[in-house]
């Protein structure tokens, strides 16, 4: 595959498995970063960003990362945290006095970032302008009752994680998460990631594809379809559909726990700004601050019995999990996206990393692994 970009001696590996993807997964279009001591170190990108016309991936191509949002959302959470604006340990009723009803009285915000707050779907219906004009789902927040005590099982939270921590960001700050996101950190960085893509950015997205194969999804009534469609305001994957994840009318909204819209530099650049600084700033968060998010907080079989695939989490972060999603050790923290994207930080080694496609492909999608592992081999000389 011809590919173009760079990679710093050293990290040709990357490149190789960049290559590789191309023609052992069908990849159509992808991109990857590294940043590595605050500095870029790989930089590649290659394939079509648009099957329907051709259109070539560019270095500023952007695209859809689903639930890589919620790494974004949680590093403004620890960034708050850091500050002492938001204790995680405190009610979220504390600063969002509307929530605290109905069983939800000791939710804290670090339940939510856990996954553990028993609130992975609403049981209000709402339509995709509902959703879209967020105060309806924050009011639906806070109608609804836990299912199960708060804290004592877990069970991903999908759209819930965002909105709810999206509204904690919103009482803190006086701006929605997307609008904070570009404020506190994004803007000053000049990173291509938005919660809430800019109409006049519409031009550098890529479009999705689907591969072939991918199992149906379960009926609407059933707890993983509920969670993933907000009970039916969203299709999934639905990419040709109206507000499906290719149309702007979803994307250029703020859809916090997974409508994230990226390049892989964005996302590398902030993971790397997490965990080292880049260009010799600051890190935006602190060592301390790491140690508390990569805590585990929830792991193992989940409150509705979703089997054991060895996925732990911390606060808000998928951590490094051999047999689920393997990274470079305990100090990494990050999220994946439903179309295999994935993008973390860490700063033992002083990394972030990012991989995005539009070539969607579910289980058993080896094309971010593979490419982590070529990482952690330039790395440790492995």
């Amino acid at each position: 595959m011809q590919y173009e970009g760079w990679a710093d001696e050293g990290y040709g590996a990357v490149a190789d498995v960049f290559s590789r993807n191309f023609a052992e997964y069908g990849e159509l279009g992808a991109a990857v970063a590294v940043f590595a001591g605050g500095r870029k170190v790989v930089d590649l990108w290659g394939g079509i960003a648009d099957e329907r016309t051709g259109r070539p991936w560019e270095e500023d191509t952007i695209v859809p990362v689903f639930s890589c949002a919620k790494g974004v959302v949680s590093v403004c959470v620890h960034l708050l945290a850091q500050q002492g604006r938001l204790d995680l340990d405190a009610p979220v009723g504390r600063y969002w006095p509307e929530f605290a009803r109905d069983g939800k009285e000791s939710i804290t915000t670090r339940m939510v970032l856990g996954h553990r707050a028993g609130l992975p779907v609403l049981d209000r219906v709402l339509t995709f302008e509902e959703v879209t004009a967020w105060t309806p789902v924050v009011h639906a927040i806070e109608e609804q009752k836990p299912l199960w005590e708060p804290g004592s099982a877990h069970e991903y939270h999908g759209h819930v994680f965002g909105f709810l921590l999206g509204e904690v960001i919103r009482r803190i700050t006086g701006l929605t998460p997307g609008a904070y996101f570009r404020e506190a950190v994004a803007d000053e960085l000049g990173l291509s990631t938005w919660i809430g893509l800019p109409p006049d950015e519409v031009g550098r997205l890529a479009r999705l594809a689907e591969a072939g194969g991918r199992p149906a999804m379960p009926g609407p009534e059933t707890l993983i379809t509920r969670m993933v469609t907000m009970n039916g305001a969203f299709v999934f994957p639905g990419l040709e559909e109206p507000h499906g994840w290719n149309d702007p009318a979803l994307l250029t909204a703020e859809i916090p726990g997974a409508g994230a819209v990226s390049s892989a530099n964005g996302l590398a650049g902030l993971y790397a700004a997490a965990a080292t600084g880049v260009g010799g700033s600051a890190r935006l968060l602190g060592r301390d601050t790491v140690t508390d998010a990569v805590r585990e907080q929830s792991a193992g079989v989940s409150w509705s019995g979703f089997p054991d695939l060895g996925g732990r989490w911390g606060s808000g972060f998928l951590l490094d999990a051999p047999r689920f999603r393997p990274t470079l050790g305990p100090r990494s923290f990050g999220n994946d996206g439903a179309g295999g994207q994935f993008a973390f930080g860490d700063d033992e080694y002083g990394v972030g990393f990012a991989y995005v496609a539009n070539r969607m492909i579910g289980h058993g999608d080896g094309r971010a692994t593979g490419l982590v592992a070529a990482l952690r081999g330039c790395l440790t000389g492995g």
